[in-house]
């Protein structure tokens, strides 16, 4: 008899634990809203939660999986969330109704690194923001060009020297010695003076951050946990780490800005002026503190977002002029030219007149967007534009930047490399929301021309010296790595540099 009453028990159990991690599975359906059928747990994020692919990836299949769909209604983990694919609607979220999705919906405690630009939600967000906004101005950018300028010098000596040895290179770790050194010079002051020096706290940074983290899963099933438990999503030891290294350039600094302009003395600066304040829908105001810890928090993202991105960005434009000699041709004329005009020198004011380049770069971010996918929380019950559909308050509503820019109805054979895709009189073509590599909108990447401006320098100067020729290890059909959170190259990028004559 017991055993009978123990084999009712267990019955019990896992109909109790199917109905909780499927309780929500009809929610699109009562809607109306086609999307893919769920699965139990991991609604339809199975593959990136056992890092069988890439999340960006899974998004962008379920985006060409519909493509009469304005929307699609799918789960992140047990979560209802609106996967959005028409450009008009998506037009209205990120810019025309911006104020009722301003947020990204992935704050945690303020404690633990929290109050970052990247993170943070509401008053605490437009505080933030408009604070920092200036940083990224042309002339704050222009004074740190000779901090980038510097790091470019370092890095081209050790090409150089590598090259004799052997001319083929594995260009995602390369360009990532660069962009690290950059953004430690520009953020923080840190002068890495060798590409060779081995950085274990950093590299144990770069492993807790862009690797994904079960973290991330808890925070889909269970939205706003963290948040009311004050727990932080970041690790303890990048948490340590930023705090640390904040601290201890405030203290050599004496708390105030120092002659480097690099955006340590401009976050001094910041704190001088005292509180900042942000005038929220009731015209009140709230005030943010500028503390050590919320600089900690801004050089954490900015590390983490300046110099990943960046790296990828380069060296995924490397690697397509390696397949495009034709392309790179161009480049290199027009490199030569400007710098020519310039007496020989790649300044600020010669990147600003390189237009070929742009397209290149604009063409690399259309076929390889890094960040994936974008994501924003509805603050209201909304009505969908040019729908019957209204998404409850607390909705996420997601947009993958690799299934827009690799739609044929916006650009015609998506998968081949077409810089001239971006010439003034096509770009005039295409829906102004076709192409979102760096977000669109008031919430759009504050960094953007920061991270373009020290990849613009590490191309045109590897350019000005070597051609970029396929080796015997360079991939054809290269994979995204589905154990990062970013998107990049699953097993390194290889090509050879060979010098121009």
């Amino acid at each position: 008899m017991a055993g009978y009453y123990i084999t009712l028990a267990i019955i019990a159990l896992c109909s109790t634990i199917y109905y909780y991690f499927t309780r929500t599975f009809n929610y699109w359906k009562k809607r109306n809203v086609r999307g893919p059928e769920p699965t139990m747990l991991f609604g339809n994020l199975r593959e990136s939660t056992l890092r069988q692919k890439n999340v960006g990836v899974v998004i962008q299949e379920i985006y060409n999986q519909f493509p009469n769909e304005k929307v699609v209604g799918m789960f992140r983990m047990t979560t209802p969330s609106l996967l959005i694919r028409d450009l008009d609607i998506l037009k209205h979220i990120m810019i025309k109704d911006f104020e009722l999705f301003a947020d990204r919906g992935l704050e945690f405690s303020k404690q633990g690194l929290g109050q970052n630009l990247f993170h943070a939600d509401g008053d605490t967000w437009r505080a933030l923001r408009g604070r920092f906004t200036p940083i990224f101005t042309s002339g704050k950018l222009k004074q740190m060009f000779h901090i980038m300028r510097d790091r470019a010098d370092i890095f081209m000596d050790h090409i150089s020297k590598q090259a004799e040895i052997n001319p083929e290179f594995e260009i995602h770790t390369l360009t990532q010695k660069y962009t690290v050194s950059v953004i430690c010079a520009c953020a923080f002051g840190i002068d890495l003076k060798t590409f060779e020096q081995k950085l274990e706290d950093l590299e144990l940074v770069n492993k807790l951050v862009l690797e994904p983290n079960i973290a991330i899963e808890i925070d889909m099933m269970f939205p706003g946990l963290f948040k009311k438990l004050g727990f932080s999503a970041i690790p303890k030891p990048v948490q340590l780490f930023f705090n640390k290294l904040a601290q201890n350039i405030i203290s050599m600094r004496g708390g105030k800005p120092s002659n480097r302009n690099d955006f340590m003395d401009l976050f001094l600066q910041l704190r001088q002026m005292g509180n900042v304040k942000s005038i929220n829908s009731g015209d009140s105001q709230i005030s943010l503190e500028i503390t050590d810890d919320v600089i900690a928090a801004q050089a954490f993202v900015f590390y983490v977002a300046g110099y990943e991105t960046s790296a990828t960005t380069a060296s995924y434009l490397l690697y397509q002029l390696a397949l495009n000699q034709d392309v790179q041709d161009k480049l290199i004329a027009e490199i030569d030219e400007v710098t020519e005009a310039h007496n020989g020198l790649i300044t600020y004011e010669s990147l600003k007149e390189m237009k070929y380049y742009n397209k290149v770069s604009d063409e690399t971010l259309r076929l390889y967007s890094i960040v994936e996918p974008l994501q924003r929380k509805c603050t209201v019950d909304y009505k969908i534009p040019g729908t019957d559909l209204t998404i409850e308050k607390g909705t996420i509503v997601l947009v993958s930047p690799r299934g827009i820019h690799h739609d044929e109805k916006y650009y015609p054979n998506p998968e081949v490399f077409d810089p001239d895709r971006f010439n003034p009189e096509e770009v005039g073509k295409r829906h102004p929301c076709a192409y979102l590599p760096f977000g669109l909108g008031q919430r759009n990447c504050i960094g953007m021309r920061f991270g373009k401006l020290q990849a613009a320098l590490c191309v045109t100067r590897l350019l000005r010296k070597f051609r970029i020729e396929p080796s015997k290890n360079t991939n054809r059909d290269l994979g995204v790595d589905r154990k990062r959170i970013l998107i990049g190259p699953q097993d390194g990028i290889y090509v050879n540099f060979v010098p121009r004559k």
